[in-house]
């Protein structure tokens, strides 16, 4: 890599914890600020360079690149502040609360003529990756289906989400647009375009605001079929139900490629007994380091030029495809992306 690059963040709640430990692990990298509105959060990242306001942040530390990490109703202003700065930025998904304003965060970046990145990680999950692998070697042939199972088990009872991402509750659109997002990406990630999808939404638990439980088909363009099957409040087998948060199949013309809820992966060629099939992945931080993984092709991006795989510009396509799954879940119908 050329050079070094000096990342502030904005942000200090739950998540964030992931992205600073990594920014730390990457050579290249000088982590050089940290803002909170809560100056103590701040403080509890970095007590040597927290700050309340991204303003003073941004003029004491100049910064090469800034890490928006905020609740998605903070993003556009923060964006804002970093673009009037002409610094690029990481924005984590899902942009904002829809998608006028996830289109809203893009266009700041656009007329200032500063790069964005979305801040998407599951499909730098390794099970993942190893998936995607195995595609382009064509040892599964031709993709004909995806199933995913999100059973995560952090949605009962009265104190659903209080202990890490309290805002979650408050969100009128919840399972799809703040966690089945990744999967729609994870989905086009494996099987390319979406064309449409057909979906029925429901709310669980009465403690929180939007839907919790969801089943979603999606028909792609090159003639494959797909099913998120979600529901926050059921658990999978696992040690730790948070590692996949969930069990996926990818079926293809020469063998299918299971996953279970301990990174596992499974290959079963057609006529064959199913075996282990062994990759190499790490148990560290969230979802098998893919913070991590993220971070560091963002670094390759910023500063070797590599392609993102997570424009912005790119990403809105997610995002219309969320507005296309609420619309379906209104109208009950498929709809057409």
């Amino acid at each position: 890599m050329r050079g070094r690059l000096r990342v502030a963040g904005v942000g200090a709640g739950y998540f964030s914890q992931f992205h600073y430990r990594s920014w730390q692990r990457i050579d290249a990298v000088d982590l050089i600020g940290v803002c909170d509105t809560d100056l103590d959060r701040a403080r509890a990242i970095d007590p040597d360079c927290a700050f309340a306001a991204v303003q003073d942040m941004i003029a004491q530390t100049a910064p090469d690149l800034v890490d928006i990490i905020t609740p998605p109703a903070a993003r556009l202003a923060v964006a804002e502040a970093v673009a009037a700065a002409g610094l690029p930025m990481i924005v984590q998904k899902p942009l904002a609360d829809d998608l006028m304003g996830a289109q809203d965060v893009a266009r700041v970046a656009r007329k200032a003529g500063v790069g964005m990145l979305v801040h998407e990680n599951f499909r730098f999950q390794p099970w993942y990756r190893e998936a995607r692998r195995l595609l382009d070697a064509g040892l599964l042939g031709v993709p004909q289906g995806i199933q995913i199972r999100l059973r995560p088990g952090d949605g009962r009872g009265p104190d659903a989400y209080l202990a890490r991402q309290p805002y979650f509750r408050d969100m009128p659109r919840f399972l799809i647009h703040e966690t089945a997002v990744h999967f729609v990406d994870t989905f086009r990630y494996l099987m390319g375009e979406v064309g449409s999808v057909l979906a029925d939404l429901r709310r669980l638990n009465p403690v929180i605001a939007g839907e919790d439980a969801a089943v979603v088909l999606f028909r792609f363009r090159d003639g494959a079929s797909g099913t998120f099957d979600g529901n926050r409040l059921a658990e999978i087998e696992a040690v730790n139900p948070r590692l996949t948060m969930g069990e996926m199949l990818l079926e293809g013309s020469e063998a299918q490629l299971r996953l279970n809820g301990n990174g596992i992966l499974f290959l079963k060629p057609l006529g064959q007994p199913e075996r282990v099939h062994d990759y190499v992945w790490q148990d560290r931080d969230f979802g098998g380091d893919c913070v991590h993984a993220f971070q560091t092709h963002a670094v390759a991006h910023f500063l070797d030029g590599i392609a993102a795989e997570t424009s912005v510009d790119k990403y809105l396509r997610n995002v219309r495809i969320v507005e296309a799954i609420y619309e379906s879940a209104a109208e009950g119908e498929w709809i057409t992306i």
